[in-house]
């Protein structure tokens, strides 16, 4: 008589990880391997939500010890206040070296130029690609998601920069078993993204088992915005609102933080986690897609600027 083995399925297994112990395992592993193969990492970090759990990682694979990375912000100028103060502060408590690379001294040297529409953040890639040859940073970590943006999904975690940090497509390597191929000439960089495979509800429901503290933009608040191209903008002298456009005191939060210029708010009650989750599984629009108004600028508009060195 022929018998059937029983194939024991692993979820039933109490040694099993659950989905966020997966993720942090892989982003974990993601770092301990940078640190090993590279020799001049960097973590771009703005104090947003998703540089704020890549940096949680970080301090969790290298714990008890110091991270072993140097952090970077390309500042715009029009960043929200409250962003850059949390920022300042998680530098501070954890006592990190934070390098600013700053849109403004690159207008006031005549580097770059204000776009007519107010917006700088398609104006960080200058100084973000020169802070790397500057440094000679030769891994970059960041936050991107491949749930957030279709450019986004085509990298790998292992993304190759040419010696002008370009990227292309066609140069993606295969990650067969969580292999990851750093071989990279001079003059090269690898752009390393640990939350590749996070999606936004992932991030969440990880800040809130984490009790992972958040800029207060993240919930629901009284702000003055004005709306323009569909979304909720901040007010201020950015170039917002123009005399044809009024302002309004509204109940609002960010789901993504960038540019005061051209990330909008959405209207929200959310004020405690619980809300903002059951906000976020309860929407069918991605973050960027919702509030970011540089993605809308053309269909391509990510991965052209991904492929002249933006992230």
């Amino acid at each position: 008589m022929t018998t059937v083995a029983h194939v024991h399925d692993s979820t039933d297994s109490p040694y099993a990880l659950s989905h966020l112990d997966s993720l942090e395992s892989e982003g974990v592993h993601i770092f301990r391997e940078v640190a090993g193969e590279f020799e001049r990492p960097v973590i771009l970090f703005s104090g947003g939500k998703d540089s704020i759990v890549m940096l949680h990682l970080a301090l969790k694979a290298f714990a008890p010890a110091a991270i072993p990375f140097t952090l970077l912000h390309v500042d715009t100028g029009h960043n929200f206040p409250e962003v850059i103060e949390y920022r300042d502060r998680v530098v501070a408590q954890h006592g990190l070296r934070l390098h600013v690379a700053s849109v403004q001294e690159y207008i006031d040297a005549g580097k770059l130029r204000e776009r007519p529409d107010g917006t700088r953040n398609p104006l960080q890639t200058v100084p973000l690609t020169e802070a790397i040859q500057q440094h000679r940073f030769d891994a970059v970590f960041g936050g991107g998601r491949r749930d957030e943006e279709k450019a986004r999904a085509k990298e790998r975690v292992f993304s190759l920069r040419d010696e002008f940090s370009q990227w292309d497509p066609r140069r993606q390597r295969p990650e067969l078993w969580q292999l990851y191929n750093g071989r990279h000439a001079p003059g090269e960089h690898v752009r390393v993204f640990p939350l590749s495979n996070w999606t936004e509800l992932d991030v969440w429901q990880y800040i809130q088992r984490e009790k992972i503290e958040l800029p207060g933009i993240y919930f629901a608040h009284e702000r003055e915005v004005f709306a323009r191209s569909g979304m909720w903008l901040t007010a201020g002298d950015w170039g917002g609102p123009k005399e044809s456009e009024t302002t309004e005191t509204r109940l609002i939060r960010y789901r993504t933080v960038g540019d005061m210029s051209c990330t909008g708010a959405v209207d929200s009650d959310a004020t405690t986690l619980d809300a903002v989750i059951a906000e976020i599984a309860a929407s069918r629009l991605t973050e960027r897609g919702a509030t970011r108004a540089d993605d809308k600028m053309s269909e391509a508009a990510m991965e052209d600027r991904k492929r002249e060195g933006y992230f």
